[in-house]
């Protein structure tokens, strides 16, 4: 619904310059959630240099939150 997959890919899906795949080995949980809800200071924090930087999302209903961090927290390679 957010159109994620206009930036990043999971299984081959999506924007293949930002595959998400195994996201849940690099990153904590809190970290996940971080970069939903604050990219600009997750980007500064990691020096991260992909262009353009990620949109924020911190009105996501706390359910959906939830949900995607837990979901993108299980993607281990």
């Amino acid at each position: 619904a957010q159109k994620c997959s206009i930036c990043h890919s999971i299984d081959g899906k999506g924007q293949a310059k930002g595959p998400l795949d195994g996201v849940g080995s690099k990153l904590s949980v809190d970290e996940i959630r971080e970069w939903i809800v604050n990219p600009a200071e997750m980007t500064k924090k990691t020096n991260a240099t992909r262009k353009p930087v990620m949109r924020a999302y911190p009105k996501l209903p706390k359910e959906d939150l939830d949900a995607l961090v837990a979901y993108m927290a299980s993607l281990k390679k």
